[in-house]
């Protein structure tokens, strides 16, 4: 069975879907598509534009959430058994499974990464990438930090990110290193991304979920909060909401993904972050990994 996975924030790349408008006119129309919905031509910076422009979180998540569904939108053969997305992701995996149409997802998008950057300049924050060691331990040491530090993103086996206010992720990577861990890697990141920080933000984009038709999607879509298949238009919007203040399982989706029968995972768009992750997740030998972008 094939699972379809697609990137998150931080996949982006200078120069991203530069060669696919130039070579399919399906690609182009899209593109210029997304121009218009979002009122400036984001093709002008994901083609021609700095990685520093391209940082910026109410163009990166746009940004990559258009490569990775004109990219699947675009190819010959598509035939998905189950999805799943990263964070952003996650609206990538529902726009090609057609639980969204292209321009409400890309809307929602939009809106997520204007809320999020607002939610970031309101209170500062920032995320940490634990390594080796167990996720349990991890959670310990974050419930008994004073101030906001929770986990994050399961990741991979042996890679868990925190993320919270600034001194608490300092304390709690300090803790780590003493508990055990190989290495506590603060972030570039712009604030505190799925946890508690983030409760504006969810706020913002109640309403629009709320407002935005969801479809039955075409197979089903293992989401963000709790790794588990959804079907159901009103379970995945709420899950989609919940997902902001909420952790990323992405380590217990590839497992329940192979659990349901996925031998091959493909992902699609830019970068191979989550190849990476599910061939560290995945039994040995029990799955092909594809990359496609």
């Amino acid at each position: 069975m094939n699972a379809y996975v697609f990137p998150g924030q931080g996949s982006q790349f200078p120069g991203m879907g530069k060669e696919l408008y130039n070579s399919s006119a399906k690609a182009a129309a899209l593109f210029d598509t997304a121009n218009r919905v979002l009122g400036f031509e984001i093709t002008k910076v994901m083609f021609d534009g700095t990685d520093e422009e391209l940082r910026a979180t109410a163009v990166t998540q746009p940004a990559v959430f258009l490569h990775s569904v004109i990219t699947a939108l675009c190819m010959e053969k598509f035939d998905p058994q189950m999805v799943a997305g990263h964070s952003l992701g996650e609206f990538s995996a529902l726009a090609v499974a057609g639980a969204l149409k292209f321009e409400d997802a890309l809307r929602l998008v939009s809106l997520r990464a204007n809320a999020m950057q607002k939610a970031c300049e309101a209170v500062p924050g920032t995320m940490a990438a634990i390594l080796a060691l167990a996720d349990d331990v991890i959670e310990d040491i974050c419930s008994k930090v004073d101030g906001v530090v929770v986990a994050a993103n399961y990741n991979s086996p042996g890679q868990l990110v925190i993320s919270g206010e600034a001194g608490a992720v300092k304390e709690a990577c300090a803790k780590a290193l003493e508990a055990g861990a190989r290495r506590a890697l603060p972030l570039n990141v712009g604030g505190a991304f799925h946890s508690p920080l983030m409760a504006p933000a969810a706020e913002t984009l109640a309403a629009a979920i709320e407002n935005t038709p969801f479809a039955a999607p075409l197979c089903p879509v293992f989401q963000n909060v709790d790794a588990l298949p959804h079907t159901g238009p009103d379970e995945i919007k709420a899950n989609l909401l919940r997902q902001l203040t909420n952790p990323v399982r992405w380590a217990q989706s590839v497992r329940n993904m192979v659990d349901a029968g996925a031998t091959v995972f493909t992902e699609i768009g830019p970068g191979r972050v989550l190849t990476g992750l599910v061939k560290k997740t995945a039994p040995a030998g029990a799955v092909e990994c594809i990359n496609i972008g």
